[in-house]
């Protein structure tokens, strides 16, 4: 499968799952031409560069759309757990996830990772790293609790 790196931090976690920052609604197309069948968006649609009708054009592309909008400052159990189902409730279909940058998707799937997904966990910090280092309350959801108190840092950013 080809990857698509003009899409903001356009990442692979493996064969099935890729993920990025948000994409545009021709960068939507590009991801439906990879055979990807759903898009779940964990950026809330107030965020600036978030798109107008992202679920109009995810349908107009034929894909099916799971919205899942993940406040920044308050990432939650029960945001996880939504995000967990939409990942395991349709084990074989290819699955593109993102949000506005990448954060919250790579901490997500660093979790996912931790707790014995299947994917790899080094791979995973790994992807997440080379977006940001969680710090504040994202520190204690993905259980990184010598980050708590700490700022985020992105990629870039001297650590």
């Amino acid at each position: 499968m080809t990857d698509l790196p003009h899409i903001l931090n356009w990442r692979r976690m493996d064969a099935r799952l890729t993920t990025s920052g948000q994409p545009t609604e021709d960068q939507l197309a590009d991801i439906q031409n990879l055979g990807v069948t759903r898009i779940v968006n964990l950026g809330p649609h107030h965020n600036k560069g978030a798109l107008v009708d992202e679920a109009g054009t995810v349908a107009a592309l034929g894909m099916t759309y799971i919205y899942i909008p993940v406040e920044f400052d308050d990432p939650t159990d029960q945001n996880y757990r939504d995000f967990k189902s939409a990942i395991e409730d349709a084990p074989d279909a290819k699955t593109h996830v993102h949000c506005i940058y990448n954060a919250r998707v790579s901490a997500f799937f660093y979790r996912y990772a931790k707790e014995g997904s299947g994917l790899s966990q080094s791979d995973a910090f790994k992807n997440m790293e080379s977006i940001w280092r969680p710090g504040d309350d994202w520190a204690s959801f993905i259980g990184h609790t010598e980050a708590i108190g700490q700022p985020n840092l992105y990629a870039g950013d001297d650590y």
